[in-house]
C-alpha cells in the first residue's frame, strides 16, 4: 500500500448531492461551456476535481459549496471557498485557481465513497464516512474516486495531501484523530501526493523506524536510481533522525485483482524498503554509477 499516492498539490472540490456518475465530474450533465472552461483550468492547474457531499447524501437544499485546495512548496496551505446554485456560477472556481487562497483554515478529510466507480468504495468507505462525519462534522466529506480502490477505505486529507488506506471506521477515527495532532503514523498510510512513490516509501519507512511526526517533520534532501533500486535521503528536525538514507527497491508484484468491479487481473508496482541508516555510514555513488533523478 505505501507509495501509492497519486502526485497532485492542487484539489477542486465540488459538492454534488445527486447521484455520482461512474466517472465523477467528468460524466455530469452540466452547461458545456462552464464545463468547458473549469476543466481546462483545471487541467492547466494540474488539479484533481472531485464531487462531494456530506455523508449521508440528502442534505438541505440551498447551494451547493465548491472549494479550491492548495498545496504550495513552502509547505504552506491554502484555500478558497464558494458556492454555487447554477451550472455557470461553477466559473467561479477558474478565478479560484488563479488566485493565493487564504491561509490558516482547517484541512479538508475526504472519505472515497464512489459506489459507482467501484463498489469496494462504497461498501468500506461509508461506514468510514459516518464515523468521521459524527466526530468532525465540519471536516468530513465523502468524495468521487481517489485512485486506490483496493485500499478502501481511502482517506484523504487535503491541502495537506495525505493519503491513507485500508482503513475501518475504528482506525479511521484514530488516524485522523493523530493526523490533526500533528503525528502522521506509518500505519495505514499510502503516502504523501508532493512526492514520488519511492520517496513516499522512504518516508514511511522512517515513520515505522522511529515513529509518528508531523507532516514536514521530514523532508526529502536527495534521491538517486540504479535501475529498479532507488537511495532517498532523508532529513528531520531535531529532535528527529537527522540524516537518513533509505534503500527501496521496485517490482511489479504478480498479477491479480486490483478493484473489486474489474475483472481484468493487472499487475501492479510495488516499492518495498530494503534498507534504513544513517546517512553519514553510507557509501557514495561510484563513479558512472547511479544517478540522481
Amino acid at each position: 500500500m505505501v507509495g501509492t499516492a497519486p502526485h497532485g498539490r492542487v484539489w477542486v472540490l465540488v459538492e454534488y448531492r445527486g447521484g455520482w456518475p461512474p466517472d465523477g465530474f467528468d460524466g455530469l450533465d452540466l452547461e458545456p461551456r462552464t464545463k468547458a472552461l473549469l476543466f481546462s483550468a483545471a487541467r492547466q492547474a494540474r488539479a484533481r476535481v472531485l464531487l462531494v457531499r456530506r455523508h449521508g447524501r440528502r442534505t438541505p437544499g440551498g447551494p451547493g459549496r465548491w472549494a479550491v485546495l492548495r498545496y504550495e512548496d513552502s509547505g504552506a496551505y491554502r484555500q478558497q471557498w464558494g458556492t454555487w446554485s447554477r451550472d455557470e456560477d461553477l466559473a467561479q472556481i477558474v478565478d479560484a485557481l488563479g488566485a493565493p487562497g487564504e491561509l490558516g483554515r482547517p484541512p479538508v478529510v475526504l472519505v472515497c465513497a464512489h459506489g459507482q466507480h467501484d463498489t469496494c468504495c462504497a461498501v468500506r468507505g461509508r461506514p468510514v464516512g459516518r464515523a468521521l462525519s459524527e466526530r468532525w462534522p465540519s471536516l468530513v466529506w465523502e468524495c468521487t474516486h481517489v485512485g486506490g480502490d483496493r485500499f478502501a477505505a481511502n482517506v484523504v486529507v487535503v491541502p495537506d495531501g495525505v493519503y491513507y488506506g485500508g482503513l475501518d471506521a475504528s482506525s479511521s477515527v484514530a488516524a485522523v484523530e493523530e493526523h490533526l495532532a500533528g503525528r502522521v503514523h506509518a500505519e495505514h498510510l499510502r503516502g504523501y501526493t508532493d512526492l514520488f512513490p519511492p520517496q513516499q516509501t522512504a518516508v514511511a519507512a522512517v515513520l515505522a523506524r522511529f515513529g509518528p511526526a508531523g507532516r514536514h517533520d521530514y523532508a526529502i534532501a536527495g534521491t538517486t536510481r540504479d535501475g529498479d533500486h532507488w537511495r532517498i535521503r532523508v532529513t528531520g528536525r531535531p529532535p528527529r533522525a537527522t540524516d537518513l538514507e533509505v534503500g527501496v527497491r521496485a517490482f511489479r508484484a504478480p498479477p491479480h485483482q486490483l478493484t473489486c468491479r474489474g475483472r481484468a487481473m493487472s499487475s501492479a508496482v510495488v516499492h518495498e524498503v530494503v534498507s534504513v541508516r544513517s546517512a553519514r555510514t553510507a557509501n557514495p555513488p561510484e563513479a558512472g554509477g547511479p544517478r540522481t533523478d
